[in-house]
């Protein structure tokens, strides 16, 4: 796999088995003419697979892009799909542009009344048939777009085509990542190095929401049965049998004082006093 860049921003090995190891490379059975030029061959089951050589070659490309541009904050980066929304999150957070997560509000690019109303320099989307509205905003206002094309993807308006698996999570992920890394690097915020930059792949991947709720709820299930060990009742273990009193026997210190037979009765009862006749009571005679 011969590459055009220069060694320095050519694809290591370590990279290499990164986007191989998500999937990046996996294609779909459709493809597009325009897309055909980033294919290296067709599978026995029909599935297209990426040259991944390309892949990175754009990934480099659309960082030197990214990079030239002098504020950050007019780069608006795009995902209505769920599995990209994290990413373009978490790239924005990192390298200073916008995001816009979920739904692209229709007039976002065009209609100035808008309150999501924005004027970015550069647009960078997961999916070009998902974020069709906003590419078709950018062509009017003659805004350039960056965008994850699978094999099937249109590239109707799209300036810059990163070919990947965009349907996967860990593609997805991936691919932004490595977009965000490459643009720190060009713009000497984080050193060219293995070790240079310490956030992990794994911030930029999907996570499903119950997935999350429902690890949060074990770890406090666990939480309060381990607060519940610790809170045991003092002398418990000190328990002896030996103590406990004999089958069929009372245990004294639960009737002592119950069954006093020497105290006094009560005021006003009278047991050895003659039922009253005319009482009605269910002593007298005529019952």
């Amino acid at each position: 796999m011969s590459s055009k860049l220069p060694s320095v921003l050519s694809a290591t090995d370590e990279e290499i088995q990164l986007l191989l190891a998500a999937q990046c490379h996996i294609g779909t059975k459709n493809c597009e003419k325009h897309m055909e030029p980033y294919v290296w061959k067709r599978r026995a089951d029909g599935i297209h697979v990426i040259n991944i050589g390309k892949t990175w070659e754009k990934i480099v490309f659309a960082a030197r892009i990214i990079a030239a541009v002098e504020n950050p904050n007019d780069v608006c980066v795009i995902s209505a799909r769920p599995y990209g929304q994290r990413a373009v999150l978490k790239f924005a957070a990192n390298t200073g542009a916008q995001a816009i997560a979920g739904r692209f509000t229709p007039g976002s690019f065009t209609n100035y009344i808008t309150r999501s109303f924005k004027e970015p320099r550069l647009i960078i989307v997961t999916d070009p048939r998902v974020d069709h509205q906003a590419i078709r905003e950018a062509s009017y206002v003659n805004i350039p777009v960056i965008a994850l094309c699978d094999t099937d993807a249109s590239l109707q308006f799209v300036d810059v085509a990163i070919p990947t698996n965009n349907k996967g999570k860990h593609a997805i992920g991936l691919i932004w990542w490595l977009l965000c890394r490459e643009v720190l690097r060009l713009r000497g915020t984080v050193p060219r190095t293995s070790d240079g930059w310490n956030v992990m792949v794994d911030m930029f991947f999907y996570r499903d929401p119950e997935e999350g709720e429902k690890e949060a709820a074990e770890a406090e299930k666990a939480k309060a049965l381990g607060a519940a060990e610790e809170e045991v009742q003092p002398g418990v273990s000190d328990w002896e049998v030996s103590a406990a009193p004999q089958a069929g026997a009372l245990n004294p210190s639960l009737v002592q004082g119950a069954l006093d037979w020497d105290a006094e009765p009560a005021t006003g009862m009278d047991w050895a006093a003659e039922p009253t006749a005319g009482t009605g009571g269910a002593w007298s005679a005529d019952a």
